[in-house]
């Protein structure tokens, strides 16, 4: 653009007839946008580091979730044979409830400390962060349900009807929370 603004200058001074014709016309005007300030400093987006076993601990985490689902259901089935049958049950029925119980419990505590590792581990990660305290939240309140369901109303369930109905609607209502919440992370955390 200098070059054609001198050009033009020259034209003009020197007259028309010593230039070449394509340099008579006018210099083109570019509008160009300001430099940012010297003084302007760009945030560069900030690394969010994870630990190299948040991978793993996730593994472990949707794989036991996974299998909890079989557990559920012969835990289902063993429980409302015991609310039918109540000391009549046989004993393999109150076996498998017990032995499922137990299997649950570890199942919910791996879960449990591998999910609030994780939920640590990713704090400063903002995508689905609230998913993932809601989830935790939701699996909180599961956890407790089923050991209140299972600490205290197990043993008062064995003489009351109305302990047995109680046990079985917070251990369904655990359940469902479960679900809920584990669809809900299936679903939304892509």
């Amino acid at each position: 653009m200098m070059i054609q603004l001198v050009t033009f200058l020259a034209a003009a001074t020197l007259g028309a007839d010593s230039l070449p014709a394509d340099t008579l016309r006018p210099p083109s005007i570019v509008v160009a946008e300001a430099p940012a300030p010297t003084d302007t400093v760009r945030r560069r987006p900030r690394a969010i580091e994870i630990s190299e076993w948040y991978g793993r601990r996730l593994t472990i985490h949707r794989t036991l979730s996974y299998a909890t689902i079989p557990v559920f259901t012969s835990q289902y089935i063993a429980g409302q044979r015991l609310f039918t049958d109540g000391g009549a049950a046989p004993d393999w029925v109150k076996l498998t409830h017990r032995s499922g119980a137990t299997v649950l419990a570890g199942m919910f505590t791996v879960n449990t400390v591998t999910g609030l590792w994780n939920l640590w581990d990713s704090r400063n990660v903002p995508n689905h962060r609230t998913l993932r305290t809601t989830h935790a939240l939701m699996m909180l309140a599961a956890d407790a349900a089923f050991t209140y369901a299972g600490a205290k109303l197990s043993n008062d369930a064995e003489q009351s009807q109305e302990k047995r109905r109680l046990h079985k609607t917070i251990a369904l209502s655990a359940t469902g929370l479960t679900a809920v919440s584990g669809i809900m992370m299936k679903l939304f955390n892509k």
